[in-house]
C-alpha cells in the first residue's frame, strides 16, 4: 500500500514526462499554426502606392498625332523588385489635354499600332480598329482603349495606374 499512496499523492515521473511532451507539442503547434492562421484569416496589406512615372516631354508633341513612348517602372513581386519596360500611346488633343493609352487591345490584349495613312489605331491580330480618341471604330474589340491616369508637371508627362475608358469609370 505505501507504493500506491506515493503515486496518488503527488506527480509521478511518468505523468511529468507526459505533461512535458504535451506541452512541447502545444508549443510546436502554436509556432506553426499561428502564422498559418494569420496568413489565411487576416487580409494582406494593401500597398496602393500611387506611383507616377515620368515618360517624356509633351511640348514636342503634335496635336492629334499619337506617339509611342517607352518608360521603365518597378514592379514588386513578393520580395523581388522587377524593373520592366512598358509603353504608352500618347495623344495631345486639340484642347492641349494629353491622353495616354495602354499598349494592349481591349479584345485579347494584343499590341496595336498607329496607321498614319488611315489615321487610326489598328490591331493586327483580329483587325480591331480604334479612332485617335481610343473609341472602337470596327472589329471585335468590346470597349475603347484603356487609359493611364495622367498629369503634367511643367512639360513632363507623368502617368499613373492604368484605368478603363472614361465611360466605364462612372
Amino acid at each position: 500500500m505505501p507504493a500506491e499512496q506515493r503515486e496518488t499523492e503527488g506527480t509521478t515521473r511518468r505523468s511529468f514526462y507526459i505533461g512535458a511532451i504535451y506541452g512541447i507539442w502545444g508549443i510546436i503547434a502554436a509556432a506553426l499554426g499561428l502564422p498559418a492562421a494569420a496568413y489565411l484569416l487576416l487580409p494582406p496589406k494593401v500597398r496602393k502606392e500611387n506611383e507616377w512615372f515620368e515618360i517624356g516631354d509633351v511640348s514636342k508633341l503634335a496635336p492629334e498625332s499619337p506617339v509611342e513612348m517607352t518608360f521603365r517602372r518597378n514592379r514588386v513581386d513578393g520580395w523581388k523588385i522587377i524593373s520592366e519596360k512598358s509603353t504608352a500611346w500618347v495623344v495631345k488633343e486639340a484642347n492641349h489635354q494629353v491622353v495616354a493609352f495602354g499598349p494592349q487591345c481591349t479584345h485579347l490584349g494584343c499590341a496595336y499600332h498607329w496607321e498614319e495613312s488611315k489615321n487610326e489605331f489598328l490591331c493586327p491580330c483580329h483587325s480591331s480598329v480604334f479612332a485617335v480618341d481610343g473609341k472602337v471604330v470596327s472589329g471585335p474589340a468590346p470597349r475603347p482603349l484603356d487609359r493611364y491616369e495622367t498629369k503634367i508637371q511643367g512639360n513632363r508627362l507623368l502617368i499613373g495606374p492604368l484605368e478603363g475608358p472614361p465611360e466605364q469609370k462612372a
